[in-house]
């Protein structure tokens, strides 16, 4: 039961998976010097366009793999989860980087401000799906966009 939950579980969030792959490496390898480091908190950016990207991807799945969509679900999803998972990587990256990344708490609040951005918008358009679909919600309006 485990093993086909397991795989329900990468049908149904394959990007989403990838995202936290891709975010999980670029948090441990080092990052060289560009001509974006002359930006002012560049780092920041990054951080909330990384969380904002994997909320919306998430929304995305979500709407595509449920049948109903939900606000408590958009929460857990697209706001919780990478909220937490953002901690960790900042705990991990302080306790396993041996000084070449350290973790921060602002870049923690920037996973939270892209996270929270995906959310806003994860919300308001499953709310404008919904209304297209006649109150079906995004879940029903993403399965029939795909049988036109």
């Amino acid at each position: 039961i485990i093993m086909k939950k397991t795989y329900d579980f990468l049908r149904k969030y394959p990007f989403s998976l990838a995202s936290v792959i891709a975010i999980l490496v670029v948090s441990f390898i080092n990052i060289p010097d560009t001509p974006l480091n002359g930006i002012n908190l560049i780092d920041k950016w990054t951080h909330i366009a990384l969380y904002f990207v994997l909320g919306l991807i998430i929304a995305h799945e979500y709407f595509h793999g449920s049948n109903h969509t939900d606000t408590k679900g958009m929460f857990l999803r697209v706001w919780l989860l990478p909220v937490i998972y953002g901690g960790a990587m900042e705990i991990m990256q302080l306790l396993f980087t041996n000084g070449r990344r350290n973790g921060e708490i602002l870049d923690f609040v920037a996973d939270i401000v892209g996270s929270s951005l995906a959310l806003i918008i994860g919300i308001l358009l499953a709310k404008y799906l919904s209304k297209e679909d006649k109150g079906a919600g995004a879940s029903a309006y993403c399965r029939n966009a795909h049988r036109q």
